[in-house]
Order: structure tokens, then sequence, then C-alpha cells
């Protein structure tokens, strides 16, 4: 993703020469959406009663009590896909599909029936052992050359039931054999190179949930893992440093759609500082630092809230995000004499070299911005594990 990126941004001069400011700025807004915007689908699939909905709120990062949350209980079983987009990046959508027992299908009619072709890869569901209809609905997926993913959801219930069972229990090696047992059971039935994660939905810190986010986000395409590791939660700070990586490979465009945004009529300092504002704005929700997410963390850590937010330090993690805020931080980031004389670094109509000067200076500017987030970030993730 970054090689493709370097690359778009080594033609923005040559596209201003050629058309002009205003539509090299409309290339660059399209390049940047369509980034923003990529799709991604994903398919959830598992008979009633073993902890799809659950899952699905999970993956998504919400509490299933939230207003968002797919439904949990005794509720009517659906026979169509229903999604459930991401509830900060809508592009992202999980799917929560009929269990192919309940369609009474055979698996390639059954993928038919949820258009298959959807999907960027499915994740296949069971509490307890894998069953038939799991075995033969993977078969099909793996005759057609789709990526897919096997979880033992409930693993947390298992770990009880072993404890109570075994006078010498050993959690890791009760563990090890459930996995080894479902992926020796699934290679028998013709499965290649099963790969089998234990998770808990309640409980994402153990277990293989974090590692589940981790493999799907590495095999997935560069551009489709980028959208599904920025909707991830913190779950460790080497997600946070990946994620730091990749917006900061972003960074080139928004500074030259800021510098070029001047020399276009009609277009204000307003409209400019607006887009440092949403930039930096995703940069805040996308290291879960906006107040909706620090109020789940504080939620399922059983941290107070003030607790996290006693470990925030920059003024854009704490505070509102608005265009005065970011005049702020920019007389703040930016060289003395820049910072005290900003309006004039917006470049006038034609006025490219100012625009260059804008450039170098939003460069910075972001990087600072960034730099600061992905340090609160880290400190909150370390608070919320008392560390």
């Amino acid at each position: 993703m970054a090689n493709s990126s370097n690359h778009d941004i080594n033609e923005v001069p040559g596209m201003i020469e050629r058309y002009g400011p205003a539509a090299a700025a409309k290339k660059i807004k399209a390049m940047l959406e369509e980034k923003n915007n990529t799709p991604l689908n994903i398919g959830i699939t598992g008979e009633s009663g073993t902890g799809k909905s659950s899952f699905v709120n999970a993956f998504r990062g919400i509490d299933n009590r939230d207003d968002l949350a797919a439904p949990n209980g005794v509720v009517k079983t659906t026979m169509e896909p229903k999604s459930y987009p991401h509830p900060k990046w809508p592009n992202v959508k999980v799917w929560d599909l009929p269990g192919i027992g309940t369609t009474h299908f055979p698996a390639a009619q059954y993928l038919q029936h949820v258009q298959f072709k959807r999907y960027d890869f499915f994740i296949i569901i069971s509490a307890d052992r894998f069953k038939e209809n799991d075995v033969k609905l993977a078969l099909e997926i793996q005759r057609m050359e789709k990526k897919f993913y096997f979880v033992r959801s409930k693993i947390d219930d298992n770990m009880r039931a072993e404890k109570r069972s075994q006078k010498d229990f050993q959690p890791e090696k009760s563990l090890s054999a459930i996995r080894k047992n479902c992926i020796e059971g699934l290679a028998k039935e013709g499965i290649r190179s099963p790969q089998v994660f234990l998770v808990s939905s309640f409980e994402h810190h153990l277990y293989d949930f974090n590692l589940l986010e981790e493999t799907l986000q590495r095999e997935l395409p560069a551009h489709k893992g980028d959208v599904l590791l920025l909707a991830m939660t913190n779950s460790n700070v080497e997600i946070i440093k990946k994620k730091k990586a990749v917006l900061q490979s972003e960074i080139n465009h928004v500074a030259w759609l800021s510098a070029l945004a001047g020399a276009v009529p009609v277009v204000s300092l307003l409209a400019d500082l607006n887009l440092l504002v949403s930039t930096a704005n995703k940069y805040k929700v996308t290291f879960g630092l906006d107040s909706k997410s620090l109020q789940n963390l504080a939620q399922s850590a059983g941290v107070p809230l003030d607790d996290l937010r006693s470990v925030l330090n920059s003024r854009l993690a704490l505070g509102e995000l608005s265009p005065g805020l970011i005049i702020e931080m920019l007389e703040w980031s930016l060289p003395q004499k820049v910072g005290a004389n900003l309006l004039r670094f917006i470049p006038i109509v034609g006025n490219i070299a100012a625009g260059a000067l804008s450039f170098k200076s939003t460069v910075k500017a972001l990087n600072d911005f960034l730099n600061m987030l992905a340090k609160d970030a880290e400190s909150v993730f370390k608070r919320a594990l008392n560390r």
C-alpha cells in the first residue's frame, strides 16, 4: 500500500503542471476517498447457539448492550444474510449469515443463496466440535478458492468446565489439546491446513481473538488489510504502531490537498482548516481516543473512565476538535515565524510556490498530530491493563 501511495504522490507535481491545481486537487481527493471507502465484507456463519451474534458485536468493537449490537438471546432464526456495519467505519460490514443447517441447502446452493462473491473471507463458528455441515461448507469454500477460518467460540466456558473437572488444571495444555483436536479432525475431512482460533467474545485479551484479527489483516490484500487494521481495537501496542504507519502513509496526500486548496478560487481558509480537523479526527477515532471508544474500553477493562483520561496529554485527545484548536496546534507545531503568520501561508490563486511551503508545513503538523495521538493511545492501552 505504501509503495502505491508513494507512486501516486510522485505523480502530483506532473498532475499540477498538466491539469492545473483544481483538477489535481480533485484527483488527490478521489484517491483519499477511494481508500477511505474501500469495502470490506466479512461473512460469519454458524448454527444457532454458537455465540455468533456476540462474536459479530465483539468483532465490531461493541458491547452486546449497545444500540447498534446484533441481537442476542432467543430471536427468530433468519434465513437471509444480515449486515452489521462497523460503528465508526461503515465500509467494514460484518454479515451474520444463516446457519447452513437452517436453510437445508446443499453447501454449493447455500453459498449461492448468501451471495458468496460478496465476501472477502468467511469465519465458520462453532461452540463445540465442528460438525458435518461446517465441514461441507468449508470444503465448498475451499473448492471455490476463497479464504475461510474456523473459530471455536465460548472458549472461556470450556476453560471453566475443564478447571472444574481436572485435578491438575493447566490452561495452556487444555487450550493446546482443544486446538490440536480441532485441526486434526478438520484435516482428516479434507480441509487443507485448517486455521482454528479459540476465542471468547467477552475476554478479547485472552485466547486467540487478537491472533485472529492479526492473521486476517496479514492475509488480506494490502489495501483491504489496511482497512481492517484501522477498524480493529487496540489489543496490543504493535497494532497501534501499525495503525500509525498506515495513517502516516496518507499524510502526503492530505498535505498536497491542503496546499492545492488555496490555489483554487473560492476555497477559504476555513475549508482548509476543516480538512485538518477531519484528518485529526480520523487519527483520534482510529486510535480509540474518542469519547465512545474510551467509555467502551473503561467498561470492558473495568477501569474508571477518569483513570483513562488522566493519561491523555495532547489537547487533540482531550478536547473537541475545531478549526480554532487546530490553529492553536499549528502555532505550536510550526516554526515561530510560520505560526505567527499562519494566514500568510495559505497559498493564493496560482501561487504554487507558496503552496509548496504550505505542503511542507502541513506534513510537519500532521506528523506531530499523529505522534501525539499515537503516544496517547499507547498510554491509554497500558493504563487499561494496569501496566
